[in-house]
This record gives C-alpha cells, structure tokens and sequence, in this order.
C-alpha cells in the first residue's frame, strides 16, 4: 500500500512539472507577438488546481492509513517461575568481592530473587550498599549465629555447619513472605542454596527452573574429588558417585539441589539442623521432603558439571600488619 502511494504522489508531480514546462515553452514561442494570453493562463490556473485538489487527496489517504495502521500483536511469553536464592555471608576482607562476583552473575539470570542474610546482629553497611547497587531484586536479612556453634580461629570448615541460621532465616522468610501473598502465583518458584564463594555457570539456573520436587546435578571440586554426582540409570538416580559415606541419605552438597517453592511452603517444619552430625546437614533439610526415586536428575542426567566449590584464597597481611603497627596502614575509610 504505501508503494502504490508513492507511485502516485511521483505521478502527481510529474505531471504538475510537465504542464509547467509546456506553459513556460508556449509562452517563449510567443514572444514578440501580440496575443490575449488570458485563456492559456486561465487554462494551466485550472490544471494547477486540479492537481492541488488531487495531491490534497493523496495527503488525507495517507494520514488516514497511518491514524488507521495496527501494529502486530507480539505473542506473549510464559511468565517464567521465579528462582529464590538464599545465601548466608559473613564480614570477612574478601566479602565484597565474593558478593560482587555473585551479584554479577545473578544479573544475567532473569526471574530471580536474591535473600542474603548475614551472620551479624544487624545489617552492614558494605552489604546494603552493594544490594542497593547490584541492579537486582533482593532480600536483605540478617541473624547471628550462636557463639557454641561458631568455628574458632584454625579450625577446619568441616568440623561444625556453617550458615544453619542463615539458610533458615532465609526459610523463615520466604514462607512468611510467600504466605501473605495469598495468590496461587506466588508459589511459583524455585528455591537455591548458593554459598558466596562457589561459581556457577548461568545454565545451570535454567537447569532448575523446571523443578516439580527437588532437582540434582553434579559438583565439581568437592569432598576432596573432582566431582560429586547422582548416578542416573533409566531416568531416576539409583546412587551417589561421593569419596565419602556414600551410605548417608543424601550424599550430596549444598550447591546440588534445587527445590520446589511449593514443596517448602507445603512443609513449614522442614529446615537445616546444626546438631546435625558431620556431612548430614543437606540430609536433615532433605530427608522430611522427598525420596530417592522422587529426585529430579538435571544437567543431561547428572553428566555435566555447571557448578563448583570454589574458595577464594585467605589474604595475607603480613605487610598490612607491619604497617599497622607503624601507625602507616591502610586507610580504613576505602572500603575493600
């Protein structure tokens, strides 16, 4: 349509120019003679006018069509269920850079929602300006965790749970948060336990959207192994590949499950135990949840690695410290 338009507008003053051309080599032939030019001028007034007329036509088509023009109706996309990922954290000096690395990676992951608690009496500065900062839809919590269950300075990281009442705060949380929505879309969801200082690759959350009960899928570097994984024979896990105690309930780590919004709100007693004996924290959450056969396999059954433990190496300070107790160190205003 607006092809044919321009073809007649490019006719329209073709010949407005042909008959202004003709008018002008008529009236050149006539130069020294004497003649009643009044009729010819009478005549191309007339023709003007007409194509005025004509080309005033074509203006108010135009405006028309285009008060007129639909635009195409773009299909709508399924509302995507939203991932809720908890994650405990702690003031230490490679904090901010955990949680930016994290946050980072978070941006690139539509529909989420991110609930950080911090072990701490309340929040931090450092934490609720980076929240306020990193462009996501978050939760800022905080609870301290009790001194009997804290580690001591040297003590290794397997000898008591890290992150128990953070991870159920979050829980706390979510059930309270979801309950007062009311609506059958806010149990939409999937829910995560992602530790500050692991890596996970962005499919990975596209792996667990789709989680009807608890989903699993390998970790790499952990338990003193290259991987950790459910073993998948005939669609269903029937064994964990674990170094050790295979023989507990659900032999897996933090980062290796995803579950189902609907399933955590339908068990409000379900949480993590920090009496829990060595290596069954994941197992107490799990345990009241779901079984074995019921378990979802993602990430081409368990065969593909799209999160690690990772840990970023303690700083040294040895320096810092020498200059410190020479009255030189470190500005403590620049926040690190």
């Amino acid at each position: 349509m607006a092809t044919r338009m321009k073809l007649k507008l490019k006719t329209v003053f073709v010949l407005y120019f042909m008959v202004s051309l003709m008018g002008l080599v008529y009236a050149l032939m006539q130069l020294g003679q004497r003649c009643d030019c009044t009729e010819l001028v009478t005549s191309r007034d007339r023709t003007i006018s007409r194509l005025r007329e004509d080309l005033h036509h074509l203006q108010d088509q135009i405006k028309k069509l285009q008060t007129t023009k639909q635009t195409p109706k773009q299909p709508q996309k399924p509302s995507l269920p939203t991932i809720f990922v908890i994650t405990p954290t702690y003031a230490r000096l490679v904090q901010k850079a955990e949680l930016t690395r994290l946050s980072q990676t978070f941006l690139h992951v539509p529909q989420l929602h991110w609930i950080v608690v911090e072990d701490s009496p309340q929040k931090t500065p450092l934490v609720t300006d980076l929240l306020m900062k990193s462009g996501l839809t978050y939760t800022h919590l905080h609870m301290l965790t009790a001194k009997d269950r804290k580690l001591k300075e040297g003590d290794p990281s397997w000898l008591k749970p890290r992150g128990v009442e953070q991870r159920n705060e979050g829980l706390r949380w979510l059930r309270q948060d979801r309950e007062a929505q009311l609506g059958g879309d806010s149990q939409q969801g999937v829910v995560y336990f992602a530790d500050d200082d692991n890596t996970y690759s962005l499919q990975l959350f596209e792996e667990m959207r789709s989680t009807q009960l608890v989903s699993v899928w390998p970790v790499g570097l952990v338990g003193g192994m290259k991987y950790e994984r459910p073993v998948v024979e005939g669609g269903k896990v029937v064994r964990f590949h674990v170094g050790w105690r295979p023989s507990r309930p659900f032999p897996m780590d933090m980062a290796g499950f995803a579950v189902s919004l609907k399933l955590v709100l339908a068990n409000p007693e379900a949480c993590f135990d920090g009496e829990a004996p060595m290596g069954l924290l994941e197992s107490s959450f799990l345990k009241g949840l779901v079984t074995m056969e019921e378990l979802e396999p993602k990430a081409d059954d368990c065969t593909k690695v799209l999160v690690w433990h990772t840990r970023t190496e303690k700083p040294k300070m040895k320096r810092e410290d020498a200059l410190q107790a020479q009255g030189l160190g470190s500005d403590p205003a620049v926040e690190v």
